[in-house]
């Protein structure tokens, strides 16, 4: 079929990195979309995304890919532990920014150069510290694992600040019966509620605790 003068200036200003950032844009702002409605923020029409890109998997490997690229890598030289602390608070950053590439992250079967790239050094990074291939594989795991859900809890609270945390604990302390759930109760008065709580710290302290045994194990590890 013989593209008309307006599709063929579509398709020269229509890159693959403007579909995915577009994609990842939109994603960002509801939900991954589909090829029909991404299509239309991009102002052309549905077939010309496969001019670079044969299904929407592919266009979701890209936008991870993305996501991937903005996550911090291990710096040279740098010990193990710093750099996986590092590397964990950009991940969480990079995931906060984009909800919805949690649940993809670890998901595609055909990973992009972005992805290859930090996994290859986030591992090398952790063999250079002395843990062996298994050690690092069990490190990987646990620190990923600990960032998606970390992660994963914080989005879905039903409060983003100190008022709203305020609000929300005692609305729940108001209705709480106190003596069957002594508890919870001190928890929530004696820990959240109390002035200059803030729940994204708990994020440091579980990350602490993790890599403190992984220090302890590292060398176990065969």
């Amino acid at each position: 079929m013989v593209k008309t003068s307006i599709q063929k200036e579509q398709l020269v200003g229509l890159s693959k990195e403007l579909v995915l950032r577009t994609a990842v844009e939109m994603a960002d702002e509801a939900e991954v979309p589909s090829l029909r409605t991404l299509a239309k923020r991009l102002g052309v029409e549905g077939m010309s995304l496969y001019h670079h890109f044969r299904n929407k998997d592919m266009i979701l490997d890209g936008m991870v890919d993305l996501v991937f690229s903005e996550i911090e890598l291990p710096p040279e030289g740098e010990g193990w532990r710093e750099a996986m602390r590092g590397r964990a608070v950009s991940m969480r950053a990079a995931l906060t920014r984009h909800p919805w590439a949690i649940r993809l992250m670890d998901s595609r079967a055909n990973p992009g150069l972005a992805t290859l790239r930090h996994h290859n050094a986030a591992i090398g990074c952790l063999r250079e510290g002395g843990f062996s291939i298994a050690g690092a594989a069990h490190a990987f795991s646990v620190l990923d694992s600990y960032v998606y859900g970390f992660t994963l809890q914080e989005l879905s609270l039903p409060f983003t600040s100190p008022s709203d945390l305020e609000e929300v604990g005692g609305s729940i302390m108001e209705q709480l019966p106190h003596d069957e759930f002594p508890h919870l109760t001190e928890m929530i008065a004696d820990r959240a509620l109390k002035s200059g709580y803030a729940y994204a710290e708990e994020f440091d302290t579980g990350l602490d605790l993790i890599l403190d045994g992984l220090e302890r194990q590292r060398e176990s590890w065969g």
